[in-house]
């Protein structure tokens, strides 16, 4: 097998004006940002960009704005999971007309208990309704959703549809589970949601990362990628699990958002959507201390 290529994508904050729309100037700016800072590719509205909390419209138009401000449709995998059948295959079918490299798909996260039968037909529901060119990457966030994506429903889907499924985010923090998708998987592309796993990722044949702090951190995230099996892996190791380290002891989108406001010396940048709210001045000193760590992420 031709080894697979390693990849960081981003899953962008998504900015908000001072009424709480989405500020698409922001948006298109920052996605802008993290691909000249090395990110392969953006995976705007997922957990990270507040998702649940935009409207399918608003998803639509930003999706739109992003490809109009010159981000290739090759290089995104928007999110597109919903509850709603409906609201899920509108996003899906779009994305997958915009000629999107693929979609990031919860499974229908509100009903939990409903079984890999009852997960599987809400997949097939959205593959059938969208068509031959819709590639879903799974989304699997257990912590977040309530409804696992486990390896009997992964098999039942590939064996299914198999031109559907392209990859899987892990976002359970278990890593003997990515390992055991990789595994049994060695087809489709897994990645991992911390880049602290990035050396065993790879090492086990998966695809990388989509990491919530590579909005702070995409050029030394790109530097460890880039270093693997070299001399400077450990150092590139070290400054990617700090800045990792950090968020993961903060409440992770208010604190985000507050150091990429820092790094851009644009506070509205750091506007968060209710349920959030702001981080605050508790943090601000372990999120200057992750924006030190994370160095200049100006692009050149």
């Amino acid at each position: 097998m031709t080894p697979r290529k390693t990849e960081l994508f981003v899953p962008t904050i998504t900015p908000f004006a001072a009424d709480l729309s989405v500020d698409t100037k922001r948006f298109v700016a920052h996605a802008r940002a993290l691909i000249a800072g090395g990110a392969h590719g953006l995976a705007p509205f997922g957990t990270t960009s507040e998702a649940n909390s935009l409207s399918v419209a608003e998803r639509t138009a930003a999706l739109e704005a992003l490809i109009a401000g010159g981000i290739s449709p090759s290089q995104l995998i928007p999110g597109t999971g919903c509850c709603a059948a409906g609201d899920t295959i509108t996003l899906s079918a779009h994305a997958t007309r915009l000629g999107c490299r693929g979609v990031l798909m919860l499974p229908p996260f509100f009903y939990k208990g409903v079984g890999d039968a009852g997960v599987f037909d809400a997949y097939a529901q959205v593959i059938e309704a969208v068509g031959p060119d819709l590639r879903i990457y799974l989304y699997h966030i257990p912590q977040m959703s309530g409804v696992p994506i486990t390896l009997p429903l992964i098999e039942r889907l590939i064996a299914a549809y198999p031109g559907a499924i392209a990859g899987l985010k892990d976002s359970s923090g278990d890593w003997d589970n990515t390992a055991s998708v990789i595994a049994a998987f060695p087809q489709i592309d897994t990645y991992s949601a911390s880049e602290s796993l990035i050396p065993e990722n790879v090492a086990a044949g998966g695809a990388g990362c989509i990491s919530a702090s590579s909005n702070v951190n995409p050029r030394g995230i790109r530097a460890l990628i880039d270093a693997l099996d070299g001399p400077d892996q450990a150092a590139c190791h070290d400054q990617v699990s700090q800045v990792r380290g950090i968020f993961e002891g903060l409440p992770l989108i208010p604190s985000i958002k507050a150091a990429v406001a820092l790094q851009a010396g644009d506070p509205g940048l750091a506007r968060v959507r209710p349920p959030f709210t702001a981080s605050g001045p508790d943090h601000a000193d372990a999120i200057a201390k992750a924006v030190r760590i994370a160095g200049d992420q100006t692009p050149p």
